[in-house]
């Protein structure tokens, strides 16, 4: 049980692309830091040390300077950044229910941007689900997960089943019943439509580091 459980956690690594990193480990590290940083800038300012100060400074233009660059590599290198989100999100949906957590994960993002996969509902042929081969025998075959459907304000309770059978339909129809559209598209669009609030965000953070 326990080797066939430890091939299950490879197999999910190996499909979110993550090698077996634990994203945990991820918020430690940068709480950790910025624990340390606040730590020194505090003390070194009331006990007038130096030492601490020069620390914090430092350090704190060397994250200044890291988030500069990548903002210009991520202006430079857009296309492929949009590639690897691609990529990313379509490995994922073929993990999507063998992990609960990537599984809300993906739930969350489509509800919230009002997508279906990565760049249409097709995408998610990839699950073995989902896809609409002639054997594949579940009863999701040629369907999407509930998070791809319109919403209908005047239901209370979610149906987790009203993407059954949803891409068997017309694309006319499909519109009526799932999003349509891709969850990189509808980043794209989120972006450019609140450019502003998010340039001033991050103006407003290089200013406090300043």
């Amino acid at each position: 049980a326990w080797s066939l459980s430890q091939g299950v956690l490879s197999n999910i690594s190996s499909i979110t692309d993550l090698g077996g990193f634990d994203p945990v480990w991820l918020f430690l590290v940068v709480g950790g830091v910025m624990f340390i940083l606040g730590f020194a800038g505090c003390i070194g300012a009331l006990r007038e040390n130096t030492f601490l100060l020069k620390f914090f400074s430092v350090f704190l233009g060397i994250i200044f300077f890291l988030e500069l660059t990548a903002g210009v590599l991520a202006f430079v290198f857009k296309d492929w950044i949009k590639d690897q989100l691609y990529f990313f999100i379509n490995n994922n949906i073929r993990a999507y229910r063998d992990d609960i957590d990537l599984q809300n994960l993906i739930d969350f993002t489509q509800e919230y941007w009002q997508c279906c996969g990565a760049f249409g509902a097709d995408d998610w042929n990839l699950n073995i689900y989902f896809n609409c081969t002639d054997s594949n025998a579940s009863r999701e075959r040629c369907g999407v997960p509930f998070s791809c459907c319109t919403k209908d304000p005047a239901e209370d309770v979610i149906n987790t089943q009203c993407g059954y059978d949803a891409r068997q339909k017309p694309e006319v129809d499909q519109q009526i019943v799932i999003y349509t559209k891709g969850c990189v598209p509808q980043f794209e669009k989120w972006l450019q439509d609140n450019l502003t609030i998010v340039a001033g965000i991050f103006i407003g953070i290089a200013l406090l580091q300043v």
